[in-house]
């Protein structure tokens, strides 16, 4: 008790008594001389500077404004960090199995659409590799795909519905009635193996029209076949694919167009590789436009296809893509410059559609790709809302004036 008494009496400040100068009263102050009843006088001028005033007797506010444009933040300008470097979006769960899907995807589409020139156009190398191929990569494309879901029965439960704003809904029954057309008129090729009686010889006359009825429809269903697998990567919610929503059916089009015409070029004899030509033209064009933009027109998010592994892939594809090309043109009649030529154009979608793969899986795996955008779009969305408070109040002032 003495301990707490002793420190209560040498914190507390002695106050001058009752009636000695100092004091504050009014009997003892001086004459003229501000009391505490008074307050301070209104008229007298500082002695010297507040807590709040400089030596130059502007105040401290007003010196920090001057020099910075604000107040000097006390706390440093914050850096991104994750929560323990743990990704924020869980990556997709698919293997490279689904790369090659897109692939051979692709592939079907494209060469469905060259089976169909060649028939137009009356080259039947053309049409007969373009029916063949069709088919070989859907079937190809079928295994990847059930492979990657891990059940057959998966495939077949996914055609109990059919959900329109599903890309997976949509791309399953495409690829099931593409399957049908590009079977049959692949089936018809074989058509003039057959014996010309008995009930193989109806079959031999009936499917050569069953045939040409299936190429076309195989290459009316191709555009949906060639791009539903970008529409399908779009919208999941990996950063990079789905910021390239409006480029990447482009790219795979052109990708399947691309493919076709080089099988077009391995296959068939340079004599009827005109319009296998022209397609990889088209194609590469397409492809090429798709690339462009999708690596250079998402700010960060185009960060992950310009480098690591799914960088060298996607330059390597655009490489390949040009030399394809430029052997398709100017190649003439050279069966080996056209057989590189479509070489170099298949190889090209191949690295293309796992270039892509692998930037969206690496995107996804980098918290910053998720984060930093979001903070962007933040950013801009604040901005443009203080510009519109801004151009409303500057409204009604002037009219005022």
């Amino acid at each position: 008790m003495r301990l707490r008494r002793a420190r209560r009496s040498a914190g507390t400040v002695s106050r001058p008594p009752a009636g000695r100068p100092g004091s504050g009263l009014t009997r003892d102050a001086a004459p003229g001389a501000p009391t505490r009843e008074d307050g301070p006088s209104r008229d007298a001028a500082p002695s010297g500077p507040t807590g709040d005033e400089g030596p130059s007797g502007d105040g401290r506010r007003r010196k920090r404004r001057g020099g910075g444009g604000g107040e000097r933040s006390m706390v440093p300008p914050a850096e991104f960090r994750s929560y323990y470097g743990r990704p924020i979006v869980k990556a997709a769960v698919w293997h490279h199995d689904i790369a090659a899907y897109l692939f051979t995807g692709g592939l079907a589409a494209g060469s469905a659409v060259l089976a169909a020139g060649g028939d137009a156009t009356g080259r039947p190398a053309l049409r007969r590799a373009g029916r063949v191929t069709a088919l070989g990569a859907l079937v190809a494309s079928a295994y990847f795909l059930v492979n990657d879901l891990g059940r057959p029965a998966r495939f077949h439960h996914m055609l109990r519905i059919a959900k329109p704003t599903s890309p997976m809904s949509m791309g399953t029954w495409v690829l099931s009635a593409f399957g049908a057309a590009a079977g049959v008129s692949a089936v018809a090729e074989g058509a003039g193996l057959l014996p010309d009686r008995g009930a193989l010889g109806v079959a031999r006359r009936l499917l050569p029209p069953l045939g040409t009825a299936g190429q076309y429809g195989a290459a009316a269903l191709a555009p949906a076949l060639a791009t539903y697998t970008g529409v399908l990567l779009a919208d999941t919610a990996t950063p990079s694919w789905h910021a390239a929503y409006a480029e990447l059916p482009f790219v795979f089009a052109g990708s399947a167009l691309a493919s076709g015409a080089g099988v077009g070029l391995l296959a068939a004899p340079p004599a009827q590789t005109g319009p296998a030509s022209r397609l990889a033209i088209l194609g590469a064009a397409m492809e090429l436009y798709g690339a462009h933009r999708v690596e250079t027109t998402k700010g960060l998010l185009s960060e992950p296809y310009t480098q690591g592994r799914a960088g060298r892939l996607l330059r390597g594809g655009r490489t390949l893509t040009a030399l394809g090309v430029a052997g398709a043109v100017l190649g003439g009649r050279s069966r080996v410059v056209s057989a590189l030529s479509g070489l170099s154009l298949l190889t090209a979608s191949l690295m293309t559609r796992f270039g892509i793969f692998d930037g969206g899986i690496a995107s996804a795996k980098d918290p910053k790709y998720t984060v930093l955008p979001q903070r962007e779009r933040l950013a801009g969305r604040l901005a443009s809302e203080e510009a519109a408070t801004a151009k409303t109040q500057q409204g009604p002032a002037a009219a005022g004036l």
